[in-house]
């Protein structure tokens, strides 16, 4: 069973930063695309940065300048760098991998809470 489990998250003044990790098991990151993702209450879940395998990255306008999101294969985890935080983006960050060998498949971790106070 694939897992990916999630650190890092925590309350922070606006203006701080985090650093998420994700780590996977039973899965190698090579070959596979990496995402975060971040569902705040009441809102749908967003799509916050994405590295391909190929390194192909994309970030959502909201944090673009603020957040960077980084693999290193050779561990198994994916990084978001988050600086300059923001009150709206508080939410749960989830990590995603997303399995491009057939079949296809999405993966999620559970989830780390990030509050960041005004």
């Amino acid at each position: 069973q694939v897992q990916l489990v999630e650190s890092g998250g925590g309350l922070v003044q606006a203006g701080g930063s985090l650093r998420l990790s994700c780590a996977a098991s039973r899965i190698a990151f090579s070959g596979n695309d990496m995402g975060w993702y971040r569902q705040a209450p009441g809102k749908q879940r967003e799509r916050v940065a994405q590295i391909t395998n190929g390194g192909i990255i994309n970030y959502a306008d909201s944090v673009m300048g603020r957040f960077t999101i980084s693999r290193d294969n050779a561990k198994n985890t994916v990084y978001l760098q988050m600086n300059n935080l923001k009150p709206d983006d508080t939410a749960v960050y989830l990590c995603n991998l997303f399995r491009r060998a057939w079949p296809s498949a999405n993966y999620w971790g559970q989830g780390t809470q990030v509050t960041v106070s005004s």
